[in-house]
């Protein structure tokens, strides 16, 4: 049954986030939000984790949520949920496209989706942003702030936009400075 409920949950996550695996996030906090066995902290973790292993991150956060729940069968039952629609619309998609090539509706219909995308995208940013720099619970807002990681976050941005390195190399420098402040 727990398999069950994770192909499920994800079939949906994968049929509506449009944009890619950043897209999955605010469906990931709603079930946070719902359920008791998955916390906002644990998505942000687990999204820090999903960005530094190859593949796509909307599949690794899937299957690490998955994993969590109900150990490997429930990784791949997450994670061939969230992949399904795709494979169901893009057959779908290629055997009607060549008819609609020229159509308005289709083109309208497509220009729909990238708005969408981008909503979703956004929303994805804020929350990762808001899961890493701010911890709930505190009755000051200054005390809520996670300074050392606000810092790094600073410092990393300054670093990427200044230098224009390889991701992999913020990846290994925020991983080293966590393990050196202790995050």
């Amino acid at each position: 049954m727990k398999l069950l409920f994770l192909f499920a949950q994800f079939f949906k996550i994968g049929l509506f986030s449009v944009g890619g695996g950043y897209a999955t996030l605010p469906f990931l906090y709603e079930m946070a939000d719902t359920y008791d066995w998955l916390g906002r902290e644990d998505v942000g973790n687990m999204l820090a984790v999903a960005q530094s292993l190859p593949g796509a991150i909307g599949v690794n956060l899937s299957a690490y949520t998955g994993f969590r729940y109900a150990g490997i069968p429930g990784g791949f039952a997450a994670a061939l949920g969230l992949v399904s629609p795709s494979i169901i619309i893009i057959v779908i998609v290629a055997r009607l496209l060549g008819a609609f090539k020229q159509s308005k509706t289709v083109a309208a219909l497509f220009a729909g989706f990238r708005p969408a995308g981008a909503g979703l995208l956004s929303a994805a940013a804020f929350a990762a942003v808001a899961v890493s720099l701010y911890a709930p619970g505190q009755r000051i807002w200054y005390e809520a702030l996670r300074w050392r990681e606000a810092l790094l976050f600073a410092v990393l941005f300054f670093l990427i936009f200044k230098f224009k390195k390889h991701p992999v190399v913020y990846i290994a420098a925020a991983g080293l400075a966590g393990i050196a402040l202790g995050l």
